[in-house]
């Protein structure tokens, strides 16, 4: 698998590998940690576009940014209002950020019936506006889309031109279908086409859970660079594992994770999400079964760090 830079409409990336937004997951410490691990560019979770003009209540906490991430910022927005997405990504919240996503694919029955995510794959003249909008920004932008909304229907080769003449600098291609959510076989052909459909950078993305599954999904599909999801979620180390790093210090890591969401988020979420977390990344292990029981009784910062000492990372 070919490791390499990627230039996304004059943005270098370290590397191809990249963190998936994760709704409820990717913050601002779990991007950090995935970079520090070695993913090439991280987006955060999905924010509203509209909540966003509105200034909805948690929705700028989305968007929140370690003052010391060493990456290229981006973020990903949802909509289905050209109008409030243009105001979106020209708001003073959007500012930092250097390469805004445009989510085009999530498959969740309450999104997808406000004509938002992939409920945008049965109407492309809409998604090029969208796209023509954030673009008006001047940012750069990229959009991440499904193959198509059912399998007798798939758009993929069509939507990846529509979406590179609107303007975006990069595409990524969950190579499956909405109504198959998250389970199924990737369909290697249909990212395949995207890739030779377009002359901008095309991400793959879908069931990569091993090194060996990114670099077949690479490998099959030619595209440019892969992107984890929920891999990365369940393992983060994944990334230094792809990327070669060596000598990673597991236990050092997660207990920076935990320092760190702590004191950027506040004792209630971060015990539930810390014990959560800690409960993906022991699966597999001798006595994992045991240890998630212990972390779902933890109550406080104390107790999860009294079984995470029990824990061999």
């Amino acid at each position: 698998m070919s490791i390499h830079k990627l230039n996304i409409g004059g943005l270098e990336t370290p590397n191809n590998i990249f963190l998936a937004p994760l709704a409820g997951y990717t913050n601002a410490v779990f991007r950090d940690m995935c970079y520090r691990l070695g993913a090439g560019l991280t987006f955060t979770e999905m924010v509203s576009a509209k909540g966003l003009c509105y200034g909805s209540a948690g929705t700028e906490e989305l968007l929140i940014n370690l003052p010391d991430y060493g990456g290229i910022k981006a973020c990903q927005l949802f909509g289905s209002q050209p109008e409030y997405l243009e105001r979106a990504a020209k708001s003073e919240e959007i500012v930092p950020f250097e390469l805004i996503d445009i989510n085009m694919g999530c498959p969740v029955p309450k999104i997808f019936k406000n004509g938002e995510g992939s409920a945008l794959l049965a109407d492309i003249p809409l998604a090029e506006r969208i796209v023509r909008a954030v673009k008006s920004s001047g940012k750069r932008v990229s959009v991440k889309f499904r193959i198509g909304i059912t399998p007798d229907k798939l758009v993929t080769e069509e939507f990846a031109r529509a979406m590179e003449g609107a303007g975006a600098d990069m595409i990524t291609v969950h190579g499956r279908t909405r109504d198959k959510i998250y389970s199924g076989e990737v369909n290697y052909a249909e990212i395949e086409r995207a890739k030779k459909a377009v002359k901008i950078p095309v991400i793959a993305n879908g069931g990569i859970f091993t090194p060996q599954d990114a670099e077949t999904l690479m490998d099959r599909t030619g595209a440019d660079g892969v992107m984890l999801a929920r891999g990365a979620m369940y393992n983060p180390f994944l990334f230094a594992q792809i990327t070669g790093r060596e000598n990673v210090d597991k236990r050092q890591v997660v207990e920076r994770q935990l320092d760190l969401t702590y004191r950027y988020y506040g004792d209630r979420f971060a015990t539930v999400y810390m014990r959560k977390m800690i409960g993906f990344y022991v699966k597999g292990s001798v006595g994992a079964a045991q240890m998630r029981v212990k972390l779902l009784s933890c109550n406080s910062r104390e107790e999860i760090e009294d079984v995470l000492s029990e824990i061999k990372l």
